[in-house]
């Protein structure tokens, strides 16, 4: 789902409200949630998940094509943790799936 999808599904579940406060509500989401993951601070959404930042440590690796040795620095990168809901939902669907195909 897009960014502009989002907002369309928001704004049809919600039509009291004008397509441009819903786009600024959803713009101001994000982008608090972005600073607060360059500042490594935790992110929780009940019922959905939580976002963090996982520092990699620089470590050796191979050029899968050669297999020569090669230095990676470390690097940062932003991890998405489901919650239990979540988890359990995509679980049912795809066992409803598995029961429908059968």
């Amino acid at each position: 789902m897009t960014r502009s999808e989002l907002v369309s599904a928001l704004t049809a579940r919600q039509p009291h409200l004008l397509p441009r406060d819903v786009e600024m509500a959803v713009n101001c989401i994000l982008e608090q949630m972005s600073v607060a993951i360059l500042r490594d601070e935790r992110i929780e959404i009940r019922g959905f998940g939580a976002f963090s930042m996982h520092h990699i440590a620089p470590r050796i690796g191979r050029n899968p094509k050669t297999g020569v040795a090669v230095s990676l620095s470390a690097k940062r990168t932003i991890h998405f943790k489901p919650g239990k809901e979540i988890r359990d939902r995509v679980e049912a669907s795809r066992a409803h799936c598995k029961i429908r195909t059968l």
